[in-house]
Formats: structure tokens, C-alpha cells, sequence
């Protein structure tokens, strides 16, 4: 069986955010669907994540929104896929739960399959990183395709990029 370990890309960027939560005396939660935990691991897997880490979740089928991230029936009845508006409101409610300083949120469709809409078009993604001071939202598409695995590496890439502007002040909230 081959060795399984975070790719060198996804590990650089969650070191850089470590280190920054470490150096700040501060606390990241992650809030995540179509990268399928991906961010998690990528910060659990650098050293000291004890201190920063305060939890995260998967939260990729409905009954786990209700359940844990405080989805209720009006959530239910708009939902058209993932928008930053979604992806905000998931940050949020982990983060308050979590008493963490920052929650970083995806979603977003990995392929191969997809939607007509844009934000159902493989290799969509919306991001969110609440903090107290607020919360800022992006959406970007990967231009990686149907490739589920490359869109799911970037998804989390992209969520731990949007992290680390936001605690060096470089993305407004």
C-alpha cells in the first residue's frame, strides 16, 4: 500500500497559517463539505495543532447541516447550492459554537458531476473566514474541471489562502 501524506501544496499553506494562529495566541475551526476534510487534516497534520485547532466538521449531506451547523427549514427551502451567503452563515454558527477566533468554511461541487447553474458548475467553490470583527466571503472557480480530487485539493488550498489574508489584514471584513 502506498504511503498516503498531505500534498506538499496544502501542507506549505497550512503551516503558514499555523504559525500564524500560534505566533497570535489564536484559534481556527473548519467548517467543510466538498473538500471533504481535507483542510482539517492539512492543519491537524502540523505540529503544535493542539493549540491552534479547536474542531471541525464534515458537513456534507443536509441531515449534517440540521444536526450540527444550525440549518433550519428556511435554509432548506432556498437552498440553491453553495453561495458565499451559505458558506458565511456555516462559519459563523461553528465558529460561535467552537469559541474559536477564526472558522474557515467551503462549499462548493468537486465534480465529476454537476448542475446547469454557475455555482453548481464543477470546480465552483464559496469561501468564508468568520471571525468576531465579521466575516469575509469569496467564491472562485478552480479552472481544474471534472477533476473531483484536483477541485478538492484546491477548495482547501484556497480556504487556508483565504484564512492567512485575513489574519495578515490583507482581505477586508
Amino acid at each position: 500500500m502506498a504511503e498516503q501524506t498531505i500534498p506538499s501544496s496544502l501542507r506549505a499553506i497550512a503551516g503558514e497559517v499555523a504559525g500564524l494562529l500560534k505566533q497570535r495566541k489564536e484559534t481556527i475551526s473548519v467548517a467543510e463539505t466538498a473538500a471533504g476534510g481535507l483542510i482539517s487534516a492539512a492543519l491537524l497534520a502540523t505540529p503544535g495543532a493542539s493549540g491552534i485547532y479547536k474542531g471541525g466538521l464534515t458537513l456534507y449531506t443536509l441531515q449534517s447541516r440540521i444536526q450540527f451547523a444550525g440549518w433550519t427549514q428556511a435554509n432548506i427551502d432556498t437552498y440553491r447550492g453553495p453561495t458565499p451567503e451559505i458558506v458565511a452563515g456555516l462559519a459563523e454558527n461553528i465558529r460561535v459554537k467552537l469559541e474559536s477566533t477564526y472558522c474557515v468554511s467551503e462549499s462548493g461541487t468537486a465534480g465529476p458531476t454537476g448542475g446547469t447553474t454557475p455555482n453548481r458548475t464543477p470546480g465552483y467553490v464559496a469561501l468564508a473566514v468568520a471571525s468576531e470583527a465579521g466575516t469575509k466571503k469569496k467564491d472562485l472557480d478552480t479552472g481544474l474541471g471534472t477533476d473531483r480530487e484536483k477541485n478538492m485539493l484546491a477548495f482547501a488550498i484556497s480556504a487556508l489562502e483565504l484564512v492567512k489574508e485575513v489574519i495578515n489584514g490583507q482581505s477586508k471584513i
